[in-house]
């Protein structure tokens, strides 16, 4: 099923997911999505994981962070309402959690399945 957009009149397809809940957008869409600023990452690992290695595409936004409902100016601003906010985990049971607490505030959260080391492997970058 599609939908347009008013403000580009381009028709995007409506995002959908596996009977687990994890996106069903290949590895190929998310990376161009992030590469040409039509989507956001964030890495919902706790920070001494995002310590030990993260993605150079990445932006920190901890589980238990969101768990709390206290999240700061700077952190809300990693939210964008009006894009799809891709997340991922060390192996993609934390996406889930957090894609229910924000799809319900309005939120286009799409939940990868693939971890930080899986993503590393296909080709994400790390951070430097």
């Amino acid at each position: 099923m599609l939908f347009l957009l008013p403000v580009t009149g381009r028709a995007e397809e409506r995002p959908r997911f596996t009977a687990a809940g994890h996106t069903t957008d290949s590895l190929t869409k998310v990376e161009k999505s992030l590469a040409d600023g039509r989507a956001v990452l964030l890495d919902v690992r706790e920070e001494n994981e995002w310590n030990a290695g993260h993605l150079r595409d990445a932006q920190l936004l901890p589980l238990s962070t969101i768990r709390s409902g206290k999240l700061t100016g700077k952190q809300k601003k990693l939210l964008p309402k009006n894009k799809p906010v891709y997340c991922h985990c060390r192996s993609g049971g934390r996406v889930l959690v957090v894609s229910k607490l924000l799809r319900v505030r309005g939120y286009d959260i799409r939940p990868l399945k693939s971890g930080y080391a899986d993503l590393v492997k296909v080709g994400f970058k790390r951070a430097k």
